[in-house]
Parts: structure tokens; C-alpha cells; sequence
């Protein structure tokens, strides 16, 4: 069997006007899962992701692979009517602008759902309806007033997260509510409006510790401060001025981790043979298993980390993975074509399934690549087209 030709939503249009992270996040996973996704861009210059410097220099080419490009004026008649007909043909839209924004263009739920009853809009926020829903929000904005930051940084020192977690979060819940609603317009023959947001997103990353103050009364410290559970949960410090985490969250990992690398004295020792013990004794305990270690190089660490079946982590660099024996040899990077190009091994979804290989079947598009075909796909014609075009309604660098 030919996996490549047997993707789960194969037969799947969907219209993402998504910009920046979370839109094409939901669109991303989508066009992986096999839907033909539209990237619905501004005209003439397209998504303002495509020249995005410094850290955001990489969302376009991570996020836009198994997409097709429409640049379209959505301010003009005659752009918003070329929309319209996407949307006729379309099963699923995506959208997160800022509030009110589709609305103002003449594109928001209530009139793509007369134009198309059986479309799925799903619009991305910063806020679900409430309270502060018509308020702009920004993946740090959230993190900051839902806690994440907190418990991030030390105290006094709120840290985002070190990537576009929340972002990248409710993506994949607009994915997941797009799917159950797809799902069930199997029955009903009816689209729906699905909501995700960045707010909430946090709320739920910040759940687990939400339950831990109702059940102990007491509020979580920041994770820098936070008590200890295990024994052995710390970074160390090897000979080659390298860093290792390791792991100790069971008694036979402390056994069998003072077995392999040679800790004969301290297994011997009583005050250690619990993980409550240790936690005791971690004053003097820590500081001599550092001392130890610190005789180690990272590699020699890894080995015997490795050998003794604990968990273990040398500290990365994100370019590090481009060389990761087990992200390359497993299959969980694919080659992608950069701006200018280059090309470079960029994360696949992290999933797979049994009956279809995910692999790139489009590199990121240039503005309207593959537009002329598409449009031609919905009933426009090749002099229609050419008229739209002239007049700078439509955007098109295929070459």
C-alpha cells in the first residue's frame, strides 16, 4: 500500500486566514493530515511573516509546508468576492485576526455560514467570549496574566516560556475542535463555529498547578523555588565544561545508577537507600554527587546514564537538532525549502499513523504560488483571472 496516497483528510479544503503563529499552526496541521490548505495572503506582499527578522525570522517556512498561496486585496470588492467563492467551495475556514476584524471585512462567521451552511469557521483569539474577548493579546501578554510566566521564572522574575508555546497550544485545540466538528457533520450535514484561544490555553497548561493550591491550600512556587519530590532531579556539570540533567525518581534508579557509575560507598550508605532519604540529606548529598560527576565528561554521563537506564539529558541548543541521531534516523524531520533557496530539516508533526506517511508534499509557498490552478479549479476563468491581476486585486510570483 502507497501511504503517501492515503492521507486521513484527503478531500479536505480549508481556507486559513491565519498569519503569524497560531492560524498557521491550525493550518499546518491540517495540510500535514492531507487537506488541501489555502493560504489566504494580503496582496500584493503577502503574509508580514515572509520578511520577519531575528525570532520570528522562522515562522513562514516551519509553518507553511502543504500549503497553497492566494494574495488577495480583502479590502476590495472585487478581492472579497474571489474569497466568497473560496469559501462556496470550502469546507473549513481559519481565521485570527484581531477581534472584530473578518467582521469589518465583510468575511466573519455569520456571512461565510449563509454563503456556505456547511462550512466550519474556526476563529482563533486571544480570548474566548467573556469579559476580555475584544481585548489584543500576544502569546507573552498570556502567558504573563495566566500564571505561565510565574511559574516560570524565579520569584520576581516572570520568564515566558522559551518558544511560542501558548501560540503553537491553541492551534492545535482549533485543530482538534475542526476535526470533532468535521466529524460531526458527518450527522448533522452541518457546519458550526469553533473557538480556541490563547487565554484559555494558558489557563489549561496552569491547571495542574490550579489543582495543587485547591488541594494543599497553599500557592505553587515558580518551578525554579519549587520543593522537592525526587532525590535527584538537577542539572550537573561534567569536566568538559558541559551540563547533563539527570533524573533519580525511584529507588531503583538510585540503585542502579549508584551500581553503574561506581558509587559503591554511597549505596552502602543507609541514609540514602529512600528517595525520602535523600531528599534529607540533599544539603551534603547533592554537592557530592556534583563533586563526582563533575569528573565525567558529557559523553562518559550520557554512556553510563544510558547503561543504568535513567533518565537522562545532555542540555541542547535547538540547531543541535538538525543532527539528532533520533529525529533523523526515526524519520522526524523533513527537508524544506528556506526563502532565498536553501533548504533545511525541520520537525514533522509529532505523531504518526500506521495507515499514512505525513511527509512534505509542498515546500512553503511563494506569494500565490499555485493560485492560477486553484482558481481555475473553482469556476474562475483563465481571462478573469488575468483581469484581477491587472487590476491588483490578485498576487502572483510563481516562478
Amino acid at each position: 500500500m502507497d501511504k503517501s496516497k492515503n492521507l486521513p483528510l484527503e478531500g479536505v479544503t480549508v481556507l486559513e486566514l491565519g498569519h503569524t503563529v497560531m492560524g498557521p499552526t491550525c493550518g499546518l496541521i491540517l495540510a500535514d493530515l492531507g487537506a488541501r490548505v489555502i493560504k489566504v495572503e494580503r496582496a500584493p506582499e503577502g503574509d508580514e511573516t515572509r520578511t520577519l527578522t531575528g525570532f520570528g525570522s522562522g515562522f513562514f517556512p516551519f509553518l507553511n509546508r502543504n500549503k497553497v498561496s492566494v494574495a488577495v486585496d480583502l479590502k476590495s470588492d472585487k478581492g472579497r468576492q474571489v474569497v466568497y467563492r473560496l469559501v462556496e467551495k470550502a469546507d473549513v475556514l481559519i481565521e485570527n485576526f484581531g477581534p472584530g476584524t473578518v467582521e469589518r471585512l465583510g468575511l466573519g462567521y455569520e456571512r461565510c455560514s449563509r454563503i456556505n451552511p456547511g462550512l466550519i469557521f474556526c476563529s482563533l483569539k486571544g480570548f474566548l467570549p467573556g469579559p476580555y474577548e475584544k481585548r489584543p493579546a500576544l502569546d507573552e501578554v498570556v502567558q504573563m496574566m495566566g500564571g505561565l510566566a510565574y511559574m516560570t521564572g524565579p520569584t520576581g522574575r516572570p520568564l515566558r516560556a522559551g518558544a511560542s508555546v501558548v501560540d503553537i497550544l491553541g492551534g492545535c485545540f482549533g485543530a482538534i475542535g475542526i476535526l470533532t466538528a468535521l466529524h460531526q457533520r458527518k450527522e448533522t450535514g452541518r457546519g458550526q463555529l469553533v473557538q480556541a484561544s490563547l487565554y484559555e490555553s494558558v489557563a489549561f497548561l496552569v491547571g495542574q498547578h490550579m489543582a495543587v493550591a485547591a488541594v494543599t491550600g497553599q500557592a505553587p512556587p515558580p518551578m525554579p523555588e519549587r520543593g522537592r519530590t525526587w532525590s535527584v532531579y538537577d542539572l550537573f556539570q561534567t569536566a568538559d565544561g558541559q551540563q547533563v540533567f539527570l533524573g533519580v525518581t525511584s529507588d531503583r534508579h538510585w540503585k542502579r545508577m549508584a551500581e553503574v557509575f561506581g558509587f559503591n560507598d554511597l549505596i552502602q550508605d543507609e541514609r540514602l537507600t529512600t528517595n525520602g532519604g535523600r531528599v534529607a540529606e540533599r544539603d551534603w548529598f547533592l554537592p557530592e554527587l556534583q563533586n563526582r560527576i563533575s569528573l565525567l565528561t558529557k559523553q562518559e554521563v550520557i554512556a553510563l546514564a544510558e547503561k543504568a537506564n535513567i533518565p537522562f539529558a545532555p542540555v541542547a541548543r535547538p540547531e543541535d537538532l538538525f543532527e539528532d541521531p533520533h529525529l533523523n534516523e526515526a524519520g522526524g524531520l523533513v527537508e524544506t525549502l528556506l526563502p532565498h533557496g536553501r533548504k533545511a530539516k525541520l520537525p514533522k508533526l509529532p505523531l504518526r499513523l500506521s495507515e499514512a506517511d505525513l511527509e512534505l508534499r509542498l515546500d512553503p509557498p511563494r506569494v500565490g504560488q499555485g493560485s492560477r490552478e486553484l482558481l481555475l479549479s473553482v469556476g474562475f476563468s483563465g481571462p478573469e483571472i488575468d483581469e484581477l491581476l491587472a487590476q491588483g486585486t490578485l498576487a502572483m510570483n510563481d516562478k
